[in-house]
């Protein structure tokens, strides 16, 4: 039996991986939040009962310690973060932060034996490109964002303690990924529930910014794929979609397959955090999926058919 740390597993994409690693009965799941974003309703439930949570923040060595040493884990899935583009640079201190605990829970993986890291970093480590699409290997890293800056460290951290511990390694590189989970602060849930409200949408500057959008279910079939089969051990994978959508048109798809009343409203473009393009290089992606990629339109069907998702839209 594998035992398996997931940390920031009470969020969108960390609880999604728990979902699909407590599928199998030799997968033994322990997740870690210290629900500052996260939610408790999005924690798995196993029918092997092998999922357990732990609140507890990966910044508090002391508590992390303690679960670490008595479970002695094989794997840890690192996906705590502080996240969100308004939420991260209102507090560009409490981002920074995450610093502290990637170092915990690195020195911890190393020190109690566990066989592998995988690291949750972002598209916005690349900044604004110099080329594209953008690949894990010839692309510079230039953005000066503090969450950007911190994934990027983090980074680095998991490349040195392999370098000098031999812990080995996986880097995630996730590009926009969306779901029935995930929180209505990003841009296609928060689209989407103004939709369903018939209320305005606001976009920032004339929505030519483009993005790619991951279905929560291919990320999460790439990243347990690169798991179960010991690939690209040591290397870094980006993680999402090549097609390219701008913001204004993803907001006019979301009206028209909706049938809203909505109103696209513009508002000056922001000064931070709003990169203009971005679009990954997924061949090594493809390599992890066993069928084609869910589409733009399947993905927001996808979501209007979620219970889940509709019934968080109508309350919030």
């Amino acid at each position: 039996m594998s035992k398996i740390l997931v940390t920031g597993g009470a969020g969108f994409i960390g609880s999604s991986l728990a979902e699909e690693l407590v599928k199998d009965p030799e997968n033994d799941v322990v997740v870690i939040d210290n629900l500052l974003t996260g939610s408790l309703d999005k924690i798995p439930q196993s029918n092997y009962g092998n999922c357990s949570f732990i609140k507890c923040s990966v910044n508090n060595l002391s508590d992390l310690q303690q679960i670490m040493v008595s479970n002695s884990f094989d794997y840890v899935f690192h996906y705590a973060a502080v996240v969100g583009v308004r939420r991260t640079l209102e507090n560009p201190v409490m981002v920074l932060e995450d610093i502290e605990g990637i170092k915990n829970i690195l020195q911890l993986s190393k020190n109690t034996g566990v066989k592998r890291f995988y690291y949750a970093s972002s598209s916005e480590v690349y900044g604004e490109s110099i080329s594209y699409p953008q690949n894990e290997v010839s692309t510079p890293l230039n953005s000066r964002l503090p969450y950007a800056v911190v994934k990027s460290v983090g980074e680095s951290y998991c490349k040195s303690y392999q370098k000098e511990f031999g812990l080995e390694y996986t880097l995630f590189r996730f590009f926009n990924t969306y779901g029935p989970k995930q929180s209505t602060d990003f841009v296609m849930s928060r689209f989407l529930k103004l939709a369903l409200q018939d209320a305005d949408i606001t976009v920032y500057g004339d929505g030519s910014q483009s993005r790619t959008f991951c279905y929560i279910s291919d990320n999460i079939e790439a990243s347990v794929s690169a798991f179960k089969n010991n690939m690209f051990v040591n290397e870094v994978l980006n993680i999402g979609s090549e097609v390219e959508t701008s913001i204004l048109k993803l907001a006019n798809t979301i009206i028209d397959v909706t049938n809203s009343k909505s109103k696209i409203i513009h508002k000056p473009a922001r000064v931070e955090g709003d990169m203009k393009r971005r679009c990954p290089d997924t061949s090594r992606m493809k390599e992890l999926l066993s069928h084609p990629r869910v589409t733009l339109e399947e993905g927001i069907q996808k979501l209007l058919e979620s219970k889940y998702f509709v019934e968080k839209c109508q309350k919030s």
